[in-house]
């Protein structure tokens, strides 16, 4: 099951699909839709500079959280509770997670390639 967001300047709050805006209010041509997805149980997971276990960590995530997935990329394998896969999702801004970590439901992409 994965858990979503809306985050709309600023605010955060619980919803059946989560929107990220930069437009004014009321405008619905700037919506990105952006998902929210469950890291494995009782797992910390690292979050990393870049795609691949050679970037350095910035920071951990605590069991139970979520993350957004912005877009994702191929990197260094990993294996991990839900499979062994090169897919590395971002996160946030130079903020990049194992896909093997996170479940999305799904072997392959859940969101569009970077960059």
């Amino acid at each position: 099951m994965s858990v979503e967001r809306v985050e709309e300047a600023g605010r955060t709050a619980a919803a059946g699909t989560a929107a990220v805006t930069g437009a004014p209010a009321g405008s619905v041509a700037a919506v990105a839709l952006v998902r929210y997805y469950p890291v494995a149980p009782g797992v910390r997971v690292n979050v990393r500079s870049g795609p691949g276990t050679g970037y350095g960590v910035v920071r951990v995530l605590p069991e139970g959280a979520s993350v957004p997935i912005h877009c994702q990329t191929t990197g260094t394998t990993v294996t991990g509770p839900y499979g062994t896969s090169a897919l590395w999702d971002c996160v946030g801004s130079g903020e990049y997670v194992a896909d093997a970590y996170v479940h999305t439901g799904s072997d392959g992409y859940v969101a569009s390639r970077c960059g």
